[in-house]
């Protein structure tokens, strides 16, 4: 069984090392510099109404983390952008991920969207997310930095 907590600092111990983690791993495309994600876990443990973090367990035990923002999108609404999801190697694929998506639709009933983004080497993600209902959005993204 999947339990969803909000994150706090005491758990930088434990997300950090698995931010790096999924950042060397085949759901990134592009290297993040260490100053950007530690301040992106500062703001997931802050009041900041826009990202909040979230800690998986499975029983007592950690199983993940995920990082959430919130947005509003004109043509849909209120969203949820899932920013990152972590589950612990040794426990994928035994319906954790299925789990925390059950979890986040019933969090979240007024969201009108929910959004994510998958790289093409990263098939496993990309198919439990379109089991989960998610399709893929044909827009090219385009940023600023």
């Amino acid at each position: 069984m999947l339990t969803v907590k909000r994150m706090k600092q005491a758990d930088r111990a434990y997300v950090m090392p698995r931010v790096k983690s999924f950042y060397q791993s085949d759901a990134v495309t592009h290297a993040v510099p260490e100053k950007i994600l530690q301040r992106s876990f500062e703001q997931a443990v802050s009041n900041n109404p826009l990202i909040e973090g979230c800690m998986l367990y499975q029983g007592d035990k950690h199983a993940g983390y995920a990082y959430l923002t919130h947005m509003y999108a004109t043509e849909a609404g209120s969203c949820v952008m899932i920013e990152e999801l972590f589950i612990e190697p040794e426990l994928r694929g035994q319906g954790l991920g299925h789990a925390f998506f059950d979890w986040l639709f019933s969090a979240y009933p007024d969201a009108a969207r929910f959004r994510l983004e998958v790289t093409p080497e990263n098939s496993r993600a990309a198919a439990l997310y379109k089991r989960m209902g998610f399709e893929p959005l044909t827009y090219c993204q385009m940023i600023r930095e």
